[in-house]
């Protein structure tokens, strides 16, 4: 069940009331009496994990693992250019043919 903001437009009193998403919305101010209640509209909550930590890697089966070592050692050095592009096209002639 969802908590919703209030406020009277009548005295300024501000409250959250926890209700259920099909309950009426209320109209009566509980401090001053007066039906100037208003419903305001929140952001809404987020989702909030509890825990030591949740990583994409802690579901993952041995299989997966394994097979991801493999490609990783099977790899090898691939980036051991630091970074630079190697020119893989074809080489000019010194005399400008090509």
């Amino acid at each position: 069940m969802p908590t919703y903001d209030y406020v009277c437009d009548g005295c300024g009193h501000a409250f959250e009331l926890f209700q259920s998403m099909t309950d009426a919305v209320k109209k009566t101010c509980p401090e001053c009496g007066k039906k100037k209640l208003r419903r305001l509209i929140g952001a809404g909550g987020a989702i909030v994990f509890k825990g030591s930590g949740f990583y994409k890697t802690d579901y993952r089966s041995d299989s997966y693992k394994k097979g991801a070592e493999a490609d990783k050692s099977s790899s090898g050095g691939s980036s051991s250019d630091g970074g630079k592009k190697s020119d893989s096209g074809p080489k000019k002639s010194a005399s400008g043919e090509g």
